[in-house]
């Protein structure tokens, strides 16, 4: 079993002197509801574009690849000048 947490603690004690909670607005869970609808088609929007954005990177490296061939250059064929004065 754990120890309770000060802040925890401290917390309880000012609701419990606060007294009776105040009215929430009837309202509320309609308006909480709609808010998650929105943060979720915000997400869902989001992650789709990072998709998207991914699918056009790979594209693009596939489309660069194909048309230069950098796995067939030859390796280059100038050598370092000899090291003189050392």
């Amino acid at each position: 079993m754990s120890f309770p947490d000060r802040k925890e603690t401290e917390v309880r004690r000012m609701m419990e002197l606060e007294g009776p909670h105040p009215a929430l607005p009837p309202d509320l869970a309609g308006r909480a509801a709609e808010r998650g609808h929105r943060i979720l088609l915000r997400h869902r929007a989001l992650r789709t574009i990072g998709w998207l954005l991914l699918l056009a990177a790979v594209v693009a490296f596939a489309v660069w690849a194909a048309i230069v061939e950098p796995w067939t250059a030859p390796p280059p064929t100038d050598t370092t000048p000899p090291l003189e004065g050392w």
